[in-house]
């Protein structure tokens, strides 16, 4: 996997072996929903066994616990307590914490990153959205954002973004989604303030850069995958379409992207937006635009949905269940599936509901679940072994 590869090529951190499991645990009435992952004991060890790791790690799991490693959640709060008891009855592999569980202070937050992280040797994929400027859930990030990035030196998103990711580890969280892969130089696009270039060259050398400076510190996601630039619209409320054709997004839109992959971005998300020429459905739920991430720009890391709760908000009929709306976006491709609009305490225990049950009808094939299991498992076992979003750095000085 390209976690593996690239953790080598920036000398983040070393990989995993795992040199013992525990049996898994049957649930009941008295036990969470699921029952934990088996307990992993983790050493450092070559890059090459990561993904060996993860496929061990998976072998033993349920197909329930599969179905919940795959989940990233969210429940609005700030209260450790009910954190923890979310992810020890859920299950999931992943939180995204957004700007209601963000509280006053760095060291509040990194007590409930803390609380998030039931087992330290194979901790949750914990991410943020923050780009900095419009979407920047920590208040303390001061550093510059896309709206003057874009019109300065690539270098210059490289030093914001290395300090941007350094405030993310010191918080506990593991995972950034916060580069924005877009481009466009109309100023009347609601991604533009968040785009980091107006063009697909300038776009490429600033998200390259901005990739750089994170990697020491955090695990960067390109985001929204396969462009909103060419796309008119807000995908919160719509699902914004271009009939671009394919050709011409590899020359334009596609190019950021290419660069931020070839940059050594382990995550991957894909955009509500529908690029008809391709495929008429969501590039989210297209099987062709996975294939075109994995085949022809070699992404072989995580690639996460954006928030499935925003294809409910488009309003449109086939898209208001969010359970199908995971089972799907599982079976085309994605790895984790993030549902944050309309969540509930017991949304992330439907999805898993819903993921094994189409598992066994058959609707989604066993082997997807276990490759995306694998790969998530991977990404877990990279943060476990460089204590990303693991042991919060409390003694550093203040970052950039």
């Amino acid at each position: 996997m390209r976690i593996a590869r690239r953790v080598t090529v920036t000398a983040v951190a070393a990989a995993i072996a795992v040199t013992a499991f525990a049996p898994p645990v049957a649930a009941s009435q008295d036990e969470p929903d699921v029952a934990p992952a088996p307990a992993v004991r983790v050493e450092p060890a070559s890059a090459d066994d990561t993904a060996r790791a993860a496929q061990t790690a998976v072998a033993v799991m349920s197909t329930r616990q599969r179905a919940a490693s795959v989940v990233m959640g969210h429940i609005p709060t700030t209260d450790p307590a009910a954190l923890r008891a979310y992810m020890q009855t859920s299950g999931i592999g992943g939180f995204i914490l957004m700007g209601a569980n963000i509280p006053a202070d760095e060291s509040a937050l990194r007590a409930l990153t803390a609380a998030l992280t039931v087992d330290p040797a194979f901790p949750p994929v914990i991410a943020i959205d923050q780009e900095g400027g419009d979407v920047s859930r920590l208040p303390w990030d001061d550093f510059p954002a896309a709206r003057t990035l874009k019109d300065a030196p690539p270098a210059a998103a490289e030093d914001a973004f290395a300090a941007r990711g350094a405030l993310v580890r010191r918080a506990g969280i593991g995972v950034n989604f916060g580069i924005v892969a877009d481009e466009t130089d109309d100023s009347s696009s609601f991604i533009y303030r968040r785009a980091l270039g107006t063009t697909p060259e300038s776009a490429a050398e600033r998200v390259t850069a901005a990739v750089q400076g994170e990697a020491p510190s955090a695990l960067s996601t390109l985001k929204h995958f396969p462009g909103h630039g060419a796309a008119p619209g807000d995908s919160h409320s719509t699902i914004p379409s271009t009939a671009m054709p394919r050709e011409e997004w590899r020359a334009s839109d596609g190019v950021p992207f290419v660069a931020g992959v070839d940059a050594g971005a382990p995550l991957l998300m894909f955009g509500h937006l529908v690029y008809s020429s391709v495929d008429s459905a969501p590039a989210s739920l297209s099987p062709e635009w996975h294939r075109i991430a994995r085949d022809e720009l070699g992404f072989d890391g995580v690639i996460v949905t954006d928030d499935l709760g925003m294809l409910q908000a488009s309003g449109m009929p086939q898209y208001a269940d969010p359970v199908a709306n995971a089972v799907t976006a599982l079976a085309t491709g994605n790895d984790l599936v993030l549902t944050v609009v309309f969540s509930a305490p017991d949304t992330a225990s439907r999805t898993v509901d819903g993921i094994v049950a189409a598992v066994e009808s058959g609707a989604l094939p066993a082997e997807r679940l276990q490759q995306a299991a694998e790969h998530v498992a991977a990404l877990r076992l990279t943060l476990a072994a460089e204590g990303r979003g693991l042991i919060p750095c409390t003694e550093c000085a203040p970052a950039g």
